[in-house]
């Protein structure tokens, strides 16, 4: 559970911002959407791979300029 200590003179915006902040470090949502539907082994390998070769392509580009 997460708790977030309102203190005093704060505003309820700034208390919602730090609330979702620390829910977002969480990864509650991230799992969330990774259980919704199952993936095969060899469709998430394929993913890597071509994350892992748009990455190299743009640090070769960084490079480049």
């Amino acid at each position: 559970m997460i708790i977030i200590e309102v203190k005093d003179n704060e505003t309820v915006d700034k208390a919602l911002k730090r609330f979702k902040k620390k829910f977002e470090k969480t990864g509650v949502l991230k799992e969330l959407r990774v259980r919704q539907a199952f993936e095969k082994p060899s469709v998430k390998r394929r993913q890597v791979l071509i994350r892992a070769a748009y990455r190299q392509q743009m640090q070769r580009m960084e490079q480049g300029l």
